[in-house]
């Protein structure tokens, strides 16, 4: 891979990588214990109506389902550049093989080749 190319990447992961936790931030804390893990800000529900608690807990739940995507994608974002500055980035998890640029080009992030990809 072309220092240019691996430059952008890196660029690319960066930016996403704050937007995520920017995301993140709008309605989650970092927990400070777990590494990557976030927690969703508890709604206080003890001055409503019934109604009221069940949209609210609806919210909350919406929230934890959203938690949890973005987490996983900041997670793999994260590994992607811990594995390019080991010097280990675009090599695929499972055959060993390079990752085609066109797939890293859409997926920075991405663990595996095209062809291990379909195969999963």
């Amino acid at each position: 891979m072309n220092k240019e190319l691996k430059k952008t990447l890196a660029q690319t992961l960066e930016k996403e990588k704050a937007a995520l936790e920017k995301e993140l931030e709008s309605f989650a804390t970092e927990d400070k214990n777990i590494k990557g893990n976030w927690d969703a800000k508890r709604i206080n529900t003890e001055d409503t109506d019934m109604e009221e608690k069940a949209d609210e807990l609806e919210e909350y739940d919406n929230l934890l389902s959203l938690e949890h995507s973005l987490e996983l994608r900041l997670k793999d974002v994260t590994l992607a550049m811990e594995k390019m500055a080991g010097g280990k980035y675009g090599v695929c998890e499972k055959c060993g093989k390079e990752i085609e640029q066109k797939r890293l080009m859409v997926c920075p992030e991405a663990k595996l080749c095209i062809k291990c990809n379909e195969i999963k």
